[in-house]
C-alpha cells in the first residue's frame, strides 16, 4: 500500500511539474504575442507621428552670438508658422538647434549631437569657418545642408551644400561695382581679417573687380583673430595714403572698433562693407552716431516698407522683442526654402537621411523662391544662390536703401 501511495504521489508531482511548465510556456507565449502587438502599435504610432527633423547650428554664445541667435529665432518663427498651418504636406517639423560658438570643432560636435537626436536635414551652419568644418560630415551622411549665412566658396567645394546668402566673391564684386559705378570714391583702402575665410574671400574678389572699375587700392591692411582690438596702425596707413573710402569686409564687432578709432584719429572717410556689418547698431556701448553714412551690402532691412517684411518684423518682435536682422531673415527664408524643396520632391519623413538628401538636392535646383532676402531666387547645382544684391546706407540710425 505504501508503495502504491508513493507511486501515486510521484505521478502527481510529475503532472504538476508538466502543468507548471505548460503554464509558464503559455504565459511566455502570451507575453511574446503581447509584446509583438505592442511593438506593432508603437511602429504604427511612430509612422503616424512622423516629423521632419531639421537641425540648426550656430553661435549662441561668443562674439558672433547675435548672428546665431537671430538665425535660431528666424528659423523657429518659420517652423511655428508652418506647423500652425498644417505642416509640410500634413507633416509637422521638429526644429533642434545647437551652439557652436562660431568654432569649427564645436560645430562638428554640435552636428554629431543633432544627428544622435534624429536630425534629417541641416539648416546651418551660420558662420563660414564652422560651416566648412561640417560639410564633410553632411557629405558622408548624404544629409541635405542649406546654410542661411555661410558665404565662403570653401563651403561649396564638396557640392553637397546650398546657400541662401551671396558667396563672398559675389559680395566683393558687387561692392566694387557699386563704388565704381556711383563714383563713391577713387582711392580706396581695405582693412580685412587675413585669418578669416569670409573676410579674405570678399577682399580678394573686391581687389580683382576694383581694377575693372578703375579704383585704386592705396592701402590693404590685414589683421588676425589674435589682433582685432587695436586698428590704429591700419587706420593711420589708410589716412596717410589719402583713401577716400575704407572697405571693411568683416563682422560688425571689429567694424564698430574701427569706426570708434577712426573718430579718435579724426579720420572721416566713407566706410563701406558687406553683410557681416549687419548688426552694428546693436553693439553694446557703441556710439551709433559713428555709423552714420556707413554703407553696406545686405539682402534685408527691417525698416523696409515691403508688406511681407513688415509682417515678418511684427511677428518677430512679438516673439523675441528685438527687431530682426538679415541673419534672421536668411534663416526664415531657409526654412521655407526647405519646405518648398520637400513639396517639390514629394519626399516623406519616413525615408532615410540619404534618401531625403538626394531628393532635396535635386529639387532645390528646380524651384524658384520669393522670400524676404530676395525674389526669384534660384540655385545652381554647385550650391550658389542667384539673386540681386541690395545696398543700404545708415541714416539717422536706420537702414535706408542706397540710391
Amino acid at each position: 500500500m505504501k508503495k502504491v501511495l508513493s507511486i501515486i504521489l510521484a505521478l502527481s508531482l510529475v503532472v504538476a511539474s508538466f502543468s507548471a511548465c505548460g503554464t509558464k510556456e503559455a504565459q511566455d507565449t502570451k507575453e511574446s504575442q503581447d509584446a509583438q502587438v505592442t511593438q506593432g502599435t508603437e511602429n504604427t504610432q511612430d509612422t503616424a507621428d512622423g516629423k521632419f527633423v531639421i537641425g540648426g547650428i550656430g553661435p549662441l554664445t561668443g562674439d558672433a552670438a547675435v548672428y546665431g541667435q537671430n538665425v535660431k529665432n528666424g528659423a523657429e518663427l518659420a517652423v511655428n508658422e508652418i506647423n500652425a498651418a498644417g505642416g509640410i504636406n500634413g507633416t509637422q517639423i521638429e526644429f533642434l538647434f545647437e551652439d557652436d560658438e562660431a568654432d569649427g570643432e564645436k560645430a562638428v560636435n554640435a552636428y554629431n549631437t543633432l544627428k544622435d537626436q534624429g536630425m534629417q536635414i541641416l539648416m546651418g551652419t551660420v558662420t563660414s569657418g564652422a560651416c566648412a568644418s561640417v560639410i564633410e560630415k553632411t557629405n558622408t551622411d548624404k544629409m541635405f545642408q542649406l546654410t542661411p549665412s555661410a558665404s565662403s566658396t570653401d563651403v561649396l567645394k564638396l557640392g553637397n551644400l546650398f546657400q541662401v546668402c551671396f558667396t563672398d566673391p559675389n559680395q566683393g564684386i558687387a561692392s566694387a561695382k557699386y563704388i565704381g559705378e556711383t563714383a563713391l570714391a577713387k582711392k580706396v583702402a581695405v582693412i580685412y581679417n587675413s585669418s578669416d575665410i569670409y573676410s579674405t574671400g570678399i577682399y580678394e574678389a573686391f581687389a580683382s573687380e576694383a581694377k575693372n572699375q578703375n579704383l585704386e587700392i592705396v592701402a590693404a591692411e590685414a589683421f588676425t583673430a589674435d589682433s582685432k582690438s587695436d586698428f590704429s596702425v591700419q587706420l593711420q596707413k589708410a589716412k596717410d595714403s589719402g583713401a577716400e573710402l575704407v572697405f571693411l569686409p568683416m563682422y560688425y564687432n571689429e567694424a564698430s572698433l574701427i569706426l570708434q578709432q577712426a573718430s579718435d584719429l579724426d579720420y572721416n572717410p566713407t566706410f563701406f562693407g558687406c553683410d557681416g556689418l549687419d548688426g552694428i547698431l546693436t553693439v553694446e556701448n557703441f556710439d551709433t552716431t559713428l555709423a552714420e553714412g556707413l554703407t553696406f551690402l545686405t539682402p534685408f532691412s527691417a525698416d523696409s516698407a515691403d508688406e511681407n517684411t513688415q509682417k515678418f518684423v511684427t511677428s518677430y518682435k512679438a516673439a523675441y522683442t528685438d527687431a530682426p536682422n538679415q541673419f534672421a531673415a536668411d534663416a526664415y527664408d531657409a526654412i521655407y526654402i526647405i519646405k518648398a524643396a520637400i513639396e517639390k520632391s514629394a519626399i516623406t519623413s519616413d525615408k532615410s537621411v540619404s534618401e531625403i538628401g538626394d531628393a532635396l538636392k535635386g529639387a532645390i535646383t528646380q524651384i524658384t523662391f520669393d522670400g524676404l532676402t530676395g525674389t526669384g531666387m534660384t540655385w545652381a547645382t554647385t550650391g550658389e544662390v542667384n539673386k540681386t544684391p541690395v545696398i543700404f546706407t545708415i541714416k539717422d540710425g536706420a537702414y535706408v536703401l542706397a540710391q
